[in-house]
């Protein structure tokens, strides 16, 4: 699979990985629904599968060219370039986009579910009896976790690890937003804001040859953080991909009924209109935690005003996110054929 793509295909899958990084951060998006659509996730799955004992004997043995092969190597690397960079640019730019209009952002994440959910369902076989009963139990798993309240943040380097573990569902299990699940367990300001903030920051300095960060105990709290952060992402990420591609393998069809429900559930999580709720005291007073930031406690949602031009204007950008997920779907379904 490697040697047949081009330049383009290659051009292609490193936007898709900018894409799944984007889709990651975002609470309420699933970066695996991008791989999904796009046509690339049962290879995503199965290449991450290849990081087991074969592949390290081969890397031990010296045999770096079979190595490579056998891993997939020219794909997944693509892929998690994309997804690293988008981290550190797209990323940023969603923060911008988010906190300045929020709604259309929101508008268009919600229309690029919808899209996700028609072009998965299209084709599949709704009539079955069995595959209700697990779309239903997906939908009812989905919209459970889009209630539950988030946790305190925990900075326990254990806990770190584990949240690392959860935090990549988000991009093996499409429909499960890893970010979301973050906000839950308390420490999505903490890994994806604060930390990887710290890296960038640290990186700057870096470059400017100017090392006296590593006297600022605080960014190197956040550095230990990350880094027992991603040891967990990178963890849960080849762990989840073997259970995942044994279940897709044996139970393809229920597999696929359960992200369809699941998919389905997360709609009420990128509803656009909805207005965040903090907590707070018994008196009222807003809870702050320890760098003085507002703590989330869910979203109260409503229904939108049509008679507000903003409103008409999200509805377009509902429309832009089905078009571009069904833009993506014809191409990698153009590709495959």
């Amino acid at each position: 699979m490697q040697s047949t793509r081009t330049f383009t295909d290659k051009s292609f899958l490193f936007l898709k990985g900018l894409a799944m990084g984007a889709a990651n951060k975002v609470p309420g998006v699933s970066g695996g629904v991008v791989a999904f659509v796009a046509g690339f996730y049962e290879e995503f799955i199965y290449s991450l599968q290849k990081f087991n004992l074969k592949a390290i004997k081969l890397l031990i043995a010296g045999r770096g060219k079979s190595f490579i092969t056998y891993i997939n190597f020219n794909f997944i690397s693509i892929l998690i370039l994309g997804m690293t960079v988008s981290y550190f640019s797209i990323s940023k730019i969603l923060d911008y986009l988010i906190k300045h209009f929020e709604l259309y952002v929101w508008s268009a994440f919600f229309g690029m579910i919808i899209g996700s959910i028609y072009y998965i369902a299209k084709d599949f076989n709704l009539k079955s009896t069995k595959n209700l009963i697990f779309i239903f139990i997906g939908i009812i798993a989905g919209i459970l976790i889009s209630l539950l309240e988030p946790a305190s943040k925990n900075e326990n380097l254990w806990f770190v690890f584990f949240c690392g573990i959860i935090s990549v569902s988000g991009m093996t299990l499409p429909g499960l937003s890893g970010s979301f699940i973050l906000i839950l367990l308390g420490n999505y300001v903490l890994l994806l804001v604060d930390s990887v903030n710290a890296l960038f920051d640290t990186l700057y300095d870096i470059s400017k040859l100017d090392f006296s960060f590593t006297e600022n105990k605080q960014r190197i709290k956040l550095l230990k953080i990350l880094t027992s952060f991603t040891a967990g992402s990178v963890f849960g990420l080849i762990s989840l991909s073997h259970l995942l591609g044994f279940v897709l393998k044996n139970y393809k069809s229920i597999t696929y009924s359960i992200i369809i429900g699941f998919i389905t559930g997360s709609l009420g999580v990128v509803w656009p209109w909805k207005k965040p709720v903090f907590k707070t005291d018994a008196v009222g007073k807003m809870i702050l935690d320890s760098n003085n930031n507002k703590i989330l406690s869910n979203y109260q949602r409503y229904w939108p005003n049509l008679e507000d031009s903003s409103t008409w204007i999200a509805i377009i950008f509902m429309f832009v996110g089905i078009f571009i997920v069904l833009s993506l779907a014809w191409y990698g379904k153009k590709k495959r054929k």
